[in-house]
């Protein structure tokens, strides 16, 4: 790891001035694995930046929405009695990330802005990452793409979004509160991400020096139902082979709204609005739920070590929409 500066802010008007102010510059807080990127030699920033010590932990219902302090942790907005109640899939999707003392450290802001898991990506020596070193070609493509990307991804790039959170935010049409050096602004959460295929060495909206300061969640309506069912090779602190979060209002047998995001296959988080369509007016049922999931992934980009995920996906959605509605399989 090369040398840098260490800067502790107190104020967010500090760290986005100090941030802004440098080419070199970043952030540094719980989830980013900034730290883990630069003892590699992925990253190497002039300056880090501690936000750690700044005031925006917490949470506090605001209406029908939850405002979401970034530096929260994990662990907090887990056992927030208003994401018990009205927001079951997010709980789910925090307690099924990482393990409890990464859930105690990492924040929300942090969990977020979480670079990819590509091996190819993570490793200098590699010269092919389009993510790393714009142009230079896709190694992963060429090589094991096993935990990769299906959707949003091409020749050009395959690396996957790798959170948990943010998989049911995207379907809840969360919102970042971002503070930068221009002043405030809010981007809708499944704004927020850009397509590996299209951008793979930018991953999100934010310019230099801009700070996550809030999420905001919207609860979902009193008597919905939702879950989060997450697939992967062993029971804990393992990413998503793919992952879905669904929510549903039914009523009179006909489910009036749905809500679905897919994790584990996306190079970002997706929202799956084709299916979402193909659910409302048509009553709970396997049928239902097996023309939504193929739907889903009907765009879907592979080689021959992620083909197997386009059937694995459509399996996850069909159960975990199944089990949230009661439907027997």
């Amino acid at each position: 790891m090369r040398s840098f500066e260490y800067v502790r802010a107190t104020e967010v008007s500090d760290a986005v001035r100090l941030v802004s102010a440098r080419p070199d510059a970043a952030y540094l807080a719980g989830g980013t694995t900034q730290l883990d990127l630069m003892k590699d030699g992925v990253l190497g920033p002039g300056m880090l930046v501690d936000i750690t010590r700044l005031p925006l932990a917490g949470t506090e219902r605001r209406g029908e929405a939850l405002h979401v302090g970034a530096l929260t942790t994990m662990e907090e907005l887990a056992a927030d009695p208003t994401v018990a109640e009205r927001l079951p899939l997010v709980r789910e999707a925090l307690l099924k990330g990482a393990s409890t003392q990464l859930r105690n450290m990492a924040t929300i802001g942090g969990n977020l802005l979480q670079r990819t898991r590509c091996r190819y990506f993570r490793d200098p020596d590699v010269p092919k990452c389009n993510k790393r070193l714009p142009g230079s070609g896709c190694a992963a493509v060429e090589g094991v793409p096993r935990m990769h990307a299906v959707l949003g991804a091409n020749e050009r790039c395959i690396a996957l979004h790798a959170s948990d959170l943010a998989v049911p935010l995207v379907a809840l049409d969360a919102v970042v509160r971002v503070q930068g050096p221009t002043g405030e602004r809010r981007i809708l959460l499944r704004d927020f991400y850009l397509l590996a295929s299209e951008s793979p060495d930018v991953e999100n909206h934010l310019v230099h020096g801009e700070l996550i300061t809030a999420v905001e969640i919207p609860l979902l309506p009193a008597g919905a139902v939702s879950g989060y069912l997450k697939v992967r090779d062993r029971m804990s602190y393992e990413f998503a082979l793919t992952s879905a979060a669904v929510a549903l209002v039914v009523s009179d047998g006909i489910i009036h709204e749905a809500r679905i995001g897919l994790g584990g296959v996306g190079s970002r988080p997706w929202r799956a609005l084709d299916a979402e369509r193909e659910l409302v007016g048509s009553p709970p049922g396997t049928e239902a739920f097996r023309r939504a999931a193929r739907v889903a992934v009907q765009d879907a980009w592979t080689l021959p070590g992620t083909a197997f995920k386009v059937e694995l996906a459509q399996r996850c959605l069909v159960r975990e929409l199944r089990t949230v509605s009661g439907v027997a399989a």
